[in-house]
């Protein structure tokens, strides 16, 4: 499968079904550790994910909310946002079958580029026992400092890369 059909596009309020899905997926291997129905399990997940957008809007007020697609195909979400002397990704998720398909990277390098024409370092956050460590760390981001579950990660560009004019 080739990469080149990714598209964003602006998250319009009708995609909240399909982000929650998208959280929710990301939330698969640990819910399978409670012993709760399915009914349990999906009134946590949209507690949690409503919890999770009322702290983004109040935390990330001029974050940019973009959805992931190939081709039309909705496969995941973004969430950036440009803190005036970093560039942060707050949120980064696929649906569980376009992972591990080089569209993380893809996207990734794409906002390296943007860094580099934002002239700012680009910075994530991911939790201490996240696989996804080590897919950054390929990517070139380095651990900066400790957030209470989350390690911080940050890409700068070197020295010897062009910032554009």
């Amino acid at each position: 499968m080739t990469v080149n059909t990714i598209n964003l596009r602006a998250f319009l309020a009708s995609d909240t079904p399909f982000a929650q899905s998208v959280y929710a997926s990301t939330r698969a291997e640990e819910m399978k550790l409670v012993d709760w129905s399915d009914e349990q399990k999906d009134t946590f997940l949209r507690m949690q994910f409503e919890a999770q957008t009322k702290h983004y809007a109040i935390h990330y007020p001029q974050a940019e909310y973009i959805i992931i697609q190939l081709a039309d195909q909705p496969v995941g979400r973004l969430i950036v946002e440009n803190r005036a002397d970093h560039y942060l990704i707050i949120d980064i998720a696929l649906l569980p079958e376009y992972r591990n398909r080089g569209i993380g990277q893809t996207l990734i390098e794409d906002l390296k580029k943007q860094a580099v024409q934002l002239k700012l370092p680009l910075v994530l956050r991911v939790e201490f026992f996240n696989p996804a460590i080590r897919f950054y760390q390929r990517l070139g981001f380095v651990k900066s400092r400790k957030i209470q579950i989350y390690h911080e990660m940050v890409w700068k560009p070197d020295s010897s890369m062009v910032w554009p004019s």
